[in-house]
């Protein structure tokens, strides 16, 4: 059964008032290779079916994985039955209706191992120069393609084929003293240069063979776009309206309501999510398994634009349903699956921001990055695979690793310079959120509250 025919099968089975079905089709393939040899490859195939029956103001959802044709009628009672049994939905709209996707009758799309046909040989020639160079190579590359068909009551017949590619790169000296982390996102690896990465990763693995021991304190540091990205996806997912209009957050302003409308940062930045941006392109509509305080089943099928969450350096909108944004009288922006920051235009790369630097830190990545106190957004984290000493324009060596401890919101607000924005992977966050694009920054007093001895 088709995933289209599952969907109309499911919506004629459903006794409730109202039925929302997803059906997700999804295939991944994978590279894996340690000390400078491929290990294992593979190919997966998942299907998920997500009933949503609403009965009155009552919500009943079941999502089950593999659901034969013979075990449609079940699931589809099982979500009816739920419907009847669940309190009033304070949420509850009138579902989103009338659309249609042209190519809805069009088969799923699938990924397969030929995906790395230019990758693999790519990744060959690497191995053997870090084999030359006296390094060795570790990490994966993985792709997946998700075809998601979105059926309603309603009338609503959409379609949306995703595709998500990573390459993460660690290279090692031969002694594994010395480490570093690249990655990089992709829709299809047509577009990743594994010798630049690698000449990359050689460059700071000569940069290690210098070690500074540095005390925890105040830096003047520059972040790559990864640690940007790993940032800004925090702020981003901390950006509820809701829970802002409750109280709850940062964005909450005291004495009531949300910080909407507020200055954060006095640099010319725009924050903001776009389903067409090139490279990072995303489903152009809502598609919600289940409810949520930034999401809402009655919201399937809404369609999203481009949504600026900073402009110019103020907050601009906050994550919002249609029932949110009725109590916060602002305007409906719901989550959307890519997150794009820029500076002013004109910006400086990375090297060169390096090569302006008199003396501070070069970071690589950050790692387990927690929150601390949501009220304002303090996280805490390690640095990890290489933090570097800048002096007089130069990197002059690898010093130790840190804690450290800062809120993405408070860090707008001291930013020195934004850089020029390129697409990057995040290296804390990639196994969930892997569209970005984001500039290098410097912070002239980053806070490297203690030493760590994680290496």
């Amino acid at each position: 059964m088709t995933p289209q025919e599952t969907v109309e099968r499911a919506l004629a089975l459903s006794k409730a008032d109202d039925c929302v079905v997803i059906v997700d089709e999804g295939s991944t393939a994978n590279l894996r290779f340690a000390g400078n040899t491929l290990t294992t490859n593979g190919v997966a195939r998942s299907s998920q079916l997500t009933v949503i029956s609403i009965t009155g103001r009552g919500v009943g959802v079941v999502s089950r994985s593999a659901v034969r044709p013979d075990q449609l009628a079940e699931v589809v009672t099982a979500a009816d039955l739920a419907s009847h049994q669940s309190p009033p939905a304070e949420d509850a709209r009138p579902l989103v209706g009338g659309a249609e996707s042209a190519d809805w009758d069009r088969p799923a799309e699938t990924t397969s191992i030929e995906v790395f046909g230019r990758l693999a040989p790519a990744l060959g020639e690497a191995f053997a120069v870090a084999e030359t160079g006296d390094r060795r190579l570790y990490g994966f590359a993985e792709h997946s393609m998700t075809s998601t068909f979105l059926g309603s009551s309603t009338g609503l017949r959409l379609r949306h084929d995703q595709p998500t590619g990573r390459l993460e790169l660690n290279a090692k000296s031969a002694d594994l003293a010395r480490s570093a982390w690249t990655g990089v996102a992709t829709r299809d690896f047509t577009d990743v240069d594994v010798a630049a990465l690698d000449d990359g990763l050689a460059r700071r693995l000569g940069w290690a063979k210098r070690r500074v021991d540095l005390p925890a304190g105040r830096y003047e540091t520059l972040l790559p776009p990864s640690s940007v990205a790993d940032l800004m996806i925090y702020l981003y997912w901390s950006a509820g309206a809701r829970d802002a209009a409750d109280g709850r957050t940062v964005f909450s302003r005291p004495g009531g309501g949300t910080r909407v409308g507020e200055v954060l940062s006095g640099s010319p930045l725009r924050l903001a999510s776009d389903p067409a941006a090139a490279g990072v392109e995303c489903a152009p509509f809502v598609v919600a398994h289940a409810g949520g305080r930034e999401r809402s089943v009655f919201d399937n099928g809404l369609p999203l634009a481009a949504t600026d969450w900073i402009r110019d350096g103020s907050l601009a909108a906050l994550l919002q349903t249609r029932h949110s944004a009725e109590q916060t009288g602002l305007a409906v922006t719901p989550p959307i699956d890519n997150l794009i920051m820029s500076g002013p235009a004109g910006g400086a790369s990375l090297e060169e921001m390096v090569a302006g630097t008199e003396r501070g830190l070069l970071l690589t990545c950050l790692w387990y990055i927690r929150e601390v106190d949501p009220q304002s957004l303090l996280l805490t984290g390690l640095t990890r695979d290489g933090v570097y000493l800048v002096e007089g324009g130069e990197v002059v060596g690898e010093v130790n690793n840190f804690r450290f401890n800062e809120s993405p919101v408070d860090l707008l607000g001291r930013l020195t310079e934004i850089g020029r924005s390129a697409q990057t992977l995040p290296r804390e966050w990639n196994d969930y959120f892997t569209r970005t694009v984001m500039p290098p920054v410097r912070v002239p007093d980053f806070n490297m509250s203690t030493v760590s001895q994680a290496s």
